[in-house]
């Protein structure tokens, strides 16, 4: 089996998914963002602060590459929202034993997720409530290239987490 790869979006809901994507396909799951913080024993938002976004983008690389190239287990990864964006992570989602998938939700959608914990994403910690939407639409159209490069897009909208794991299930068969 391959590995699969949930790109999207912050707030597409990769985590969520992943987690019970891999319960159900009785994998092991694995969260990008979590590998970085174990690593460095600070929290995203912390290395961040105290490193920079260019330290990060480095290490997020060579700790997503050490996952793709794991031939001991086939994990279930949720990446972060920039993943794909940087370092030519892009060209990893289709790789050979690499399924990717786009968890893809509209702007209105992450909006509405994003508000209630935007000051604890550091990308949105210093944006207005009120330019939130606008900004997540830069963002959504700055990314799409590498967002699209995904094996499949799955729409999240008006979804449960059931049935975009399901959804995603069948796919992989």
């Amino acid at each position: 089996m391959k590995k699969v790869v949930l790109i999207g979006y912050m707030g597409s809901g990769k985590s969520v998914i992943a987690s019970q994507l891999a319960h159900k396909l009785n994998r092991t799951f694995v969260e990008l963002d979590a590998c970085i913080e174990k690593k460095c024993n600070l929290s995203v938002a912390a290395i961040f602060e105290k490193h920079g976004e260019l330290y990060f983008r480095k290490l997020e690389r060579t700790l997503f590459l050490e996952l793709l190239q794991d031939t001991s287990n086939d994990f279930i990864i949720s990446t972060g929202g920039g993943t794909p964006c940087y370092y030519n992570n892009h060209e990893l989602l289709q790789g050979e034993g690499v399924v990717s998938i786009y968890l893809k939700a509209s702007i209105a959608t992450l909006t509405n997720r994003l508000e209630k914990d935007q000051a604890k994403r550091p990308l949105l910690a210093n944006i207005s409530s009120k330019d939130l939407s606008e900004f997540i639409a830069k963002h959504l159209f700055d990314r799409n290239y590498y967002y699209n490069q995904a094996t499949y897009t799955v729409s999240v909208d008006h979804k449960s987490v059931e049935e975009i794991t399901n959804e995603i299930a069948n796919l992989l068969v």
